[in-house]
């Protein structure tokens, strides 16, 4: 079984003027096809072409670096695509909205402790919004294409919302900037796509 970059499910300028044209299009027909071919080469002919790529995750410690990097590189793009909608922002309702009112003291106080997750994790990362081990919402962070489904860091559990931190994501638009860009975030956050994640992790 190979791996397939997935299409984006709008423009490459769909998002303007909070994400570019230019860094959205480079961003997935470069990077994230990078990922998933150099991910697909990983794997070939191994016990781990067979797996899913949550599986490929979960084990990624006995799978070696090509795989972790790139398996990780693979899923956290797929995701963050998904998390985007040019009709996004606002606010989430029903239960996803419930869950961060109750974990989390509220959506102001998600944005606050995401934004410090995204603007402190230290070189290139992620930030998370995860449903952990005892079925809440927790903000962490994680390192270059870590997840937290992998079994490293300190923090695991399913991602429902990611942010992709590397300057890659932003630097055309932002340069070193990367707390504007953050910011900008949460005007494109497709609230129904993580509330559908936060109910397939639940």
């Amino acid at each position: 079984m190979s791996f397939q970059l997935p299409d984006l499910p709008y423009a490459y300028d769909a998002l303007e003027p909070h994400f570019d044209a230019q860094t959205m299009e480079i961003h997935h027909s470069k990077h994230h096809a990078g990922y998933t071919s150099k991910l697909n080469a990983a794997i070939e002919g191994t016990d781990a072409a067979n797996m899913s790529i949550e599986d490929i995750l979960k084990n990624a410690d006995k799978l070696g670096a090509g795989v972790r990097n790139n398996g990780g590189g693979f899923y956290n793009h797929k995701l963050f695509w998904e998390v985007l909608s040019p009709n996004g922002g606002g606010a989430p309702s029903g239960a996803l909205a419930d869950a961060i009112n109750s974990d989390l003291g509220g959506l102001d106080a998600l944005k606050e402790s995401f934004n410090n997750a995204a603007a402190t994790r230290f070189g290139s990362g992620w930030a998370w919004l995860i449903v952990n081990s005892n079925g809440k919402l927790e903000v962490t962070s994680s390192p270059n294409q870590d997840n937290p489904m992998m079994p490293f860091g300190d923090v695991h559990g399913t991602p429902i919302m990611g942010l992709d931190v590397w300057e890659h994501a932003y630097y055309l638009k932002y340069q070193n900037r990367r707390p504007d860009y953050i910011s900008a975030f949460w005007n494109v956050v497709n609230w129904d796509k993580v509330a559908e994640n936060y109910a397939n992790a639940k």
